[in-house]
């Protein structure tokens, strides 16, 4: 903001510039020579755009929209870490109980008798002498051996 001056002399002669604050004390005072030139070496802002081109007006709206954005995506970013970091103190000072998927494994792991992949392993190994076909039947015994104990377990669980 452009504040107003008043001319006055000093005892010596000497042009001066005096700038008063609110209350009307002196604030600031410059010899007029020196004030003066600074003024005629500082251009406006009006009298800046009015010099540039058109390239350079497009140059510097793109530069000032490129800004903006970045402002914009690191104020989302610093938010979205904020909102994290509140989360996590929140998760550790307050845990919650145990969702209803890991009451469920754990329900699954509960009933499954611990045995029972042993069994099927046995049993693959006595009955069939090749390998790949040994693989073959452990895999399929494991799936049946898993699959019981979870379908009994969802059925409690509803």
């Amino acid at each position: 903001m452009a504040t107003r001056r008043t001319t006055m002399r000093s005892r010596s002669g000497t042009k001066l510039y005096a700038v008063r604050d609110e209350s009307g004390k002196f604030k600031d005072i410059q010899t007029y020579k020196r004030a003066h030139a600074a003024d005629l070496r500082h251009k406006s802002k009006a009298e800046n755009e009015a010099a540039q081109g058109p390239m350079e007006k497009k140059v510097r709206k793109a530069a000032k929209d490129a800004v903006k954005s970045v402002k914009t995506s690191v104020r989302g970013a610093v938010a979205a870490v904020q909102r994290a970091a509140k989360r996590a103190v929140k998760q550790v000072s307050n845990p919650q109980p145990p969702a209803r998927t890991s009451a469920k494994r754990a329900a699954v792991k509960a009933t499954r008798p611990p045995t029972a992949k042993k069994a099927v392993k046995k049993a693959a190994g006595k009955a069939i002498p090749k390998p790949a076909a040994k693989k073959a039947a452990k895999k399929a015994g494991n799936k049946v051996a898993k699959r019981a104990p979870r379908k009994a377990a969802k059925k409690t669980a509803r």
